[in-house]
């Protein structure tokens, strides 16, 4: 028995073509593999979609979903009902038909079968079952009235592309979830329609947003064809494809991300997928580089510590006061799930932890009913006032509110945490299992010859190194299948242990094989150890990052809601503020890795509860030393601009005591750290 390594791929572009398919064919589901692959001519997967309610939340990530089912995702037709009430045109009601009803219920959705929850089901259904009602003989399907005025958008304009784009995957969840053949009767007619259609009203016709996102209209496009072999769907994934934005072309050849201003956040944290998902209609390897090359030079360019960039709304480089819309973070999670499904690529995976840990949770509040609309690397007061944004709501787009800011993130958020736990774990193509994305899970599904088995995922990661997975099964035979398990980059050599025994021990940026024949009981342990590790940022500043977490100055905090008079329709009736207590403008010492590991000390306690995300509740910190800059103060109460690192002493305090803390369990912080 031997642990394989699955690769450490150097290349994006042989990712793929480097794998051992089981099957070559990349047919459907089938008996011999249950689960949905490619069908040819597009290329084979081998990381493979489970159904919605395979994947079941545990432990702290379980404790996040009940929250969104108390808080705002399950009650938002309550708490915005102008919107989401039954006048939606979602629902055959007169008023908004744009993006806002469907971006709820693709978080809603999920959440709802993930939890197995009946009422929330109930609160989904109305929203299936009239879009499916909606189709038209042409094919079209959805609202079919015109805009309001306040769209901003002057001619007839209700068969516009882009809200039709978010439906569609809400009802590829209910087709993952149920099996309901309607869905599939509706998205054959509607496919239809566009191909006929989109010659003479391309993506832009009405708006240019459909122009940007089409991404998530290819994805579903092709799932599709993977169901029913309908050779018009692959013409329309080419026709698709051309009409969308050229994220390939503009990644390698132009300088689009080096440039402030030159396209929409949003806009790219959907858009940066497109080259991937048509990468499995055309496998050319330019499409994956052009992907690899695009992260690459927008973390230089516009990087921030939290996983993000800088863009708000348009992108804006990478000083640590510039924000990261919400609507960002959950698309650039879908985005990076959706590309690590295709490549496999552990770097992606990485990223999508980041993301998660890091940049999510720090601008939703505990309660899931108040987000913000940007949130600040460098966040040292939540105030209403203007700052230096690119675009700017009022002054209200970081203070914490269910509308401040503008109302998108309100209506997309309920998205990150749902999807987040639907790709924790895939099936792969040689009939086994894989855990690519690390939390408390449990999944349940059918191996090798059919066998029904379930991985209990115990944890208490990202706070934690150590990771169980216990099988369950009801066969009294063993059952060989092979288990994949990634090794994140960020880890210097994982261990893993089998029954308690060493197995092997693992280099990071690689996804481990374990091929063997399993049995009831068995125990899989995966140790991920954890070193202090600092990155570098704009004027030399420095974050520091502990596995997937980014560690923030611990400042301690006042919080106050006001009542808002100003513009209560836009900004939400209520919003909250939140001040300093104690300094934020602190610097660290230049120190060598090794240097914070002997002289940082991590300390760990047990997870109180199962919500760690509050200064009160996270079970770890570091304990680490600093020096305030007295001449680093606000400017337009944001943290003023960073202190040039290495300073020489000048103008800095004694040395103190300092606390880091993850950066998700912060509203005020400071995690790019100048230094001296």
């Amino acid at each position: 028995m031997s642990c394989k390594k699955y690769g450490v791929w150097k290349r994006l572009g042989s990712l793929l073509t480097a794998l051992c398919f089981f099957y070559a064919s990349g047919a459907q589901a089938t008996k011999e593999l249950p689960y949905l692959n490619n069908r040819a001519p597009l290329q084979p997967l081998q990381f493979l979609e489970l159904p919605i309610g395979a994947i079941a939340p545990e432990g702290w990530l379980k404790e996040m979903l009940v929250r969104q089912k108390n808080g705002a995702t399950g009650k938002l037709d309550q708490l915005y009902p102008q919107v989401m009430g039954g006048r939606n045109g979602w629902l055959g009601g007169d008023g908004d038909q744009w993006e806002r009803g469907p971006y709820w219920i693709d978080g809603l959705l999920p959440l709802a079968y993930l939890l197995k929850d009946k009422e929330l089901i109930a609160k989904v259904k109305p929203w299936v079952e009239w879009s499916l009602n909606s189709l038209q003989p042409d094919g079209y399907f959805g609202p079919a009235k015109d805009y309001p005025a306040e769209q901003g958008i002057q001619r007839d304009n209700s068969r516009d592309w882009w809200p039709k784009m978010v439906m569609l995957k809400v009802l590829k969840q209910y087709y993952m979830a149920t099996g309901d053949q309607r869905v599939i009767r509706l998205m054959t007619a509607y496919f239809r329609y566009q191909l006929k259609t989109l010659p003479k009203n391309p993506l832009d016709h009405w708006t240019f947003w459909a122009r940007y996102r089409a991404g998530d209209n290819l994805m579903v496009v092709l799932w599709l064809y993977n169901i029913t072999g309908d050779a018009f769907l692959l013409d329309l994934a080419d026709l698709i494809h051309k009409q969308t934005f050229d994220y390939s072309h503009a990644f390698l050849n132009t300088d689009l991300l080096s440039r402030p201003g030159s396209i929409h956040c949003v806009n790219l944290a959907q858009g940066i997928k497109e080259p991937v998902i048509y990468y499995q209609r055309k496998p050319e390897a330019s499409y994956l580089d052009a992907v690899d090359k695009g992260f690459r030079d927008l973390r230089t360019y516009n990087g921030l510590a939290n996983g993000l960039f800088g863009g708000d709304e348009a992108l804006h480089g990478n000083d640590p006061v510039f924000g990261s819309e919400l609507c960002t973070a959950v698309e650039m999670m879908f985005s990076l799930e959706s590309i690590l499904r295709i490549t496999g690529a552990v770097t992606y995976a990485d990223q999508l932890e980041q993301v998660a840990f890091n940049a999510l949770p720090a601008q939703i509040d505990e309660q899931f009913m108040n987000r913000q609309y940007y949130q600040q690397t460098n966040q040292v007061m939540v105030t209403r006032h203007m700052r230096n944004f690119s675009v700017d709501h009022d002054g209200a787009d970081i203070c914490y509110g269910l509308l401040t800011g503008y109302a998108c993130c309100t209506s997309n958020m309920h998205q990150g945490w749902p999807k987040f736990t639907q790709n924790l774990w895939y099936a792969t193509a040689d009939k086994g299992l894989a855990a690519l994305v690390y939390a408390p899970s449990a999944v349940t599904a059918k191996v090798a010859d059919g066998t029904v088995i379930t991985f209990k995922e115990q944890t208490t990661y990202p706070f934690d190194a150590s990771i169980r997975f216990v099988l369950e099964t009801k066969s009294r035979n063993a059952t060989r299948f092979p288990f994949y398990i990634r090794i994140p980059a960020w880890c210097t050599e994982a261990h893993i242990k089998i029954n308690g025994v060493t197995y092997q021990n693992e280099k990071g940026n690689t996804v481990a094989k374990i091929e063997r024949a399993w049995n009831n009981g068995d125990v899989v342990t995966l140790e991920l150890p954890m070193q202090i590790r600092k990155h570098t940022w704009q004027q030399n500043s420095v974050s520091i990052q502990r596995g997937p977490l980014t560690y923030a100055l611990k400042i301690g905090t006042s919080k106050k809601m006001i009542t808002n008079t100003q513009d209560p329709v836009e900004n939400g009736a209520t919003y909250y503020e939140i001040r300093p207590l104690t300094p934020w403008n602190y610097g660290l010492p230049n120190f060598s890795e090794a240097q914070l590991n002997e002289h940082f000390k991590v300390e760990q306690t047990a997870l109180a509860g199962n919500y760690p995300w509050t200064l009160s509740t996270v079970p770890i910190s570091i304990k680490a030393t600093g020096k305030r800059f007295k001449r680093w103060q606000l400017y337009n109460e944001s943290a003023g601009p960073l202190p040039y690192s290495v300073t020489y002493g000048l103008h800095l305090d004694k040395e103190d005591s300092i606390i880091l803390v993850p950066y998700g369990a912060t509203q005020l912080r400071v995690a790019q750290f100048p230094v001296y």
